[in-house]
């Protein structure tokens, strides 16, 4: 079978002929019809995450497919798969046939496209998750959201409005927000758009730092900040995985009936190298996810 292999760090992904996997107890053999590529996935590549698999690798975190062989499963089945070692521990999703650990997957409805149930989980969990358990979102609350055209914070603009919150988007240049009595903000960028949009926040709200591809370092004047008494509240979903598995199947049945929309950009397998440079890119919209026939 055809696999994305890595084997150096910062190297170029190269499309190989590998073994097909053998059917093993507590994992199921998934044949992939879309891989994500994220963030996390340039992360390993580049050697900058805290684990990653032994060169060579496959990389992949995400996928999903049509079940070949299971002890849990049923043949046939269509699934999403995410996390639980996948492109972190051992090989990933970005091939033909991935082995994967029982838990990783998840039943994907009918009515939700391959691509999408590749890209779904990572930012709709997210934007769920810091919205309703780490902010402990209100309806009638004001929310302030930066990097509102990338996926996470197009879905944070989106759930908010349906949880009946006015939501309105920062752009990264904006000094101050126009709005400046916001009672939470959604960071997806972090960097000097934080630094900017949090004095936006009214007194004793709360801000939810979700990513930082603006910048990892945030620089405060801590006798303002603490007149302000604003809550800076992390969102770390490799704690909160749990919390985002049980969010799933809502998340999955609002994007199949058009509640939610996430944009995906399909890549061929062979042009990982190209979908790794896409998602690099400042301003590019949505998830890019890999295809065995394009």
């Amino acid at each position: 079978m055809k696999a994305v292999r890595i084997h150096g760090f910062d190297a170029v992904p190269v499309l190989e002929e590998i073994a097909e996997p053998t059917a093993r107890p507590g994992r199921t053999i998934v044949r992939m019809e879309a891989a994500t590529v994220g963030h996390i996935d340039r992360t390993v590549w580049r050697g900058s995450f805290l684990r990653h698999p032994p060169l060579p690798y496959t990389p992949g975190v995400e996928a999903a497919g049509v079940v070949v062989a299971s002890g849990r499963y049923q043949a046939g089945q269509r699934v999403w798969l995410r996390g639980s070692g996948l492109g972190t521990l051992f090989d990933g999703t970005w091939c033909e046939q991935i082995d994967a650990p029982d838990e990783a997957l998840g039943p994907l409805p009918d009515d939700v496209p391959m691509t999408l149930g590749a890209a779904f989980f990572s930012p709709t969990t997210s934007a769920w998750v810091a919205l309703h358990e780490v902010a402990k979102l209100k309806a009638g609350e004001q929310v302030l959201v930066t990097g509102a055209s990338g996926a996470v914070g197009s879905l944070v603009m989106q759930l908010a409005r349906d949880a009946g919150c006015a939501a309105v988007a920062v752009a990264a240049d904006a000094e101050p927000p126009a709005v400046a009595s916001a009672d939470l903000l959604i960071d997806t960028v972090g960097g000097s758009v934080l630094a900017r949009a949090l004095p936006a926040v009214r007194p004793g709200g709360r801000a939810v730092l979700v990513g930082y591809t603006a910048g990892p370092v945030l620089s405060l004047d801590i006798a303002h900040f603490l007149q302000r008494d604003v809550a800076l509240l992390p969102l770390n979903m490799f704690r909160r995985e749990a919390q985002g598995r049980a969010a799933a199947p809502e998340l999955l049945a609002r994007l199949a009936d058009g509640r939610l929309s996430l944009d995906v950009r399909p890549f061929a397998l062979a042009d990982a190298a190209a979908a790794l440079d896409w998602i690099a890119q400042r301003g590019h919209r949505g998830r890019a996810v890999l295809v065995p026939r394009l």
